[in-house]
């Protein structure tokens, strides 16, 4: 990497030759004569997403009120404004509940310690190879007083939280094979034992950043200036373009791509709408049964083993992520493979609603109230519009891919018809899902473009919170059930 040169009686000659090679604004040239030889970083890209224009979400913020002191007061309480935060403000209501409990399960009174927190941050999100959540905690971490040589690897941690890796990984990857003899090693480990408040805490914080790195890869979220992958030192290569306009997003876009895309997609939104009215219709006059409901569902947990996540070849985590975490080869496979069956999770069995809450609110207080209601805000949160289209009802759309999620997972709800998720959810926007909740680092900005490109962004921002809560909940519900069956 070269450096800048020192300041010399040659300096003007030097900027002359760098205003050859770049075209540059009078004010940056000015300065570059000012402080020459000092590295100015630049941002890597430019805004807070690679996938969805900085405009676009900066006019968000601009404009609403609300929006304003959501921000204010995430500021105040965090001294920063995280790309996640911006990306959200598509949907203030969200915001609100989503920083509202990240807050509490971070800053407020609590079982675990606060340098203990970030550091299950760290370890969850690194299970995805999320360098930007891992970063951010890393910072958090050391700010609250945390251990630097725990930074260098997870076998530097304490023991009590390096046994807190096996869950890490199986509720990461393969949430159905955490069992309550999984909980009791964990409470039963003399004097490295966790107690069950503790594990709670644990457990939603783990289940939070494993959701939370899902929904920053299927929103391509880029790393703030600030932090290490966020800026360069090199000079840009478009030469008609002054490096001040390419930092600010003004260099070359693919508007005119995304045109194209829109026209060679023209009616998809359409004809998502009319299917949705016919299914109505169908279930308006008939009802299936029981049997035909188990048969559906069963047939699309089937499907979904074939969708496929990504034809990329694996990639191997860094050493800067995978030191956080033990077992680097251990990740997503389907729930049921070479013929193994493993019993299907029966929502009526063990629901959110009538188990996993009340288990969280009494041993976590009001933690169980505030995941609550951010579930109902991602799942219930509407415009009534569609694209362009207008009183528009979007739950049809909104169940089907929350239960595609959780069938995947192999959790069924026996009044669900799992026949609309074939009627509904296409191929693309199968492997989208797939992807970004089971294998997040592998989701691409060409998968993210692929599906229902009629969208705006902020309703595809609003897809990828769907897709994050409802993971969130069915992780949720195996390591809930699994700490209930070890209570009883």
């Amino acid at each position: 990497m070269r450096h800048a040169i020192a300041p010399s009686e040659n300096a003007e000659n030097n900027s002359i030759a760098v205003t050859d090679l770049f075209k540059i604004c009078t004010h940056c040239e000015r300065l570059s004569k000012k402080d020459l030889g000092v590295r100015i970083p630049r941002p890597i890209g430019s805004g807070p997403s690679r996938f969805i224009p900085e405009k676009e979400i900066l006019q968000v913020s601009k404009v609403d009120a609300r929006t304003q002191a959501i921000f204010e007061d995430a500021f105040a309480a965090l001294h920063r404004l995280d790309n996640i935060s911006l990306v959200m403000s598509f949907h203030p209501q969200y915001l609100e509940s989503f920083l509202r409990t990240q807050h509490y399960l971070l800053q407020m009174d609590g079982p675990l310690p606060l340098h203990h927190r970030h550091y299950i941050g760290i370890m969850a999100a690194a299970r995805h190879q999320c360098s930007y959540l891992v970063n951010l905690h890393v910072n958090d971490f050391l700010q609250v007083g945390g251990n630097p040589k725990w930074l260098n690897g997870l076998n530097e941690a304490p023991q009590k939280l390096q046994q807190l890796g096996e869950i890490n990984k199986i509720l990461a990857h393969r949430p159905w094979l955490l069992t309550k003899e999984h909980i009791e090693r964990l409470l039963k480990a003399e004097e490295h034992s966790w107690s069950l408040a503790e594990l709670i805490h644990a457990v939603v914080l783990l289940t939070h950043y494993h959701s939370l790195s899902s929904f920053t890869f299927g929103c391509g979220i880029m790393p703030e200036i600030n932090c290490d992958s966020g800026h360069t030192f090199r000079p840009p290569s478009l030469s008609q373009y002054c490096m001040c306009d390419i930092a600010n997003g003004n260099g070359h876009g693919n508007h005119h791509d995304d045109l194209l895309g829109n026209q060679e997609m023209c009616g998809e939104v359409e004809e998502l709408m009319e299917r949705m009215k016919q299914l109505q219709e169908c279930r308006d006059d008939e009802e299936a049964s029981q049997e035909e409901m188990a048969t559906r569902f069963e047939r699309e947990k089937t499907e979904s083993m074939l969708v496929v996540t990504s034809e990329d070849e694996e990639s191997a985590p860094s050493r800067d992520i995978s030191r956080h975490f033990e077992d680097t080869s251990y990740g997503y496979q389907d729930f049921s493979r070479r013929g193994e069956q493993v019993p299907t999770f029966r929502a009526q069995d063990y629901s959110w609603e009538d188990h996993g809450f009340s288990l969280v609110n009494r041993l976590y207080p009001d933690v169980g109230q505030m995941l609550d209601e951010k579930f109902q805000m991602a799942y219930n949160l509407t415009y009534n519009t569609m694209a362009t289209h207008k009183d528009v009802d979007t739950s049809m759309l909104r169940r089907a891919i929350w239960n595609y999620i959780h069938c995947m997972f192999g959790i069924r709800y026996d009044h669900s018809d799992y026949g609309e998720i074939n009627q509904l959810l296409d191929r693309s926007f199968k492997i989208y899902i797939k992807t970004m909740v089971c294998s997040p680092e592998k989701t691409t900005k060409r998968m993210y473009e692929s599906f229902w490109r009629q969208l705006q962004h902020s309703e595809k921002v609003h897809v990828n919170l769907l897709l994050m809560e409802a993971r969130m909940q069915a992780e949720l519900l195996y390591a809930l059930r699994a700490i209930t069956r070890y209570m009883t």
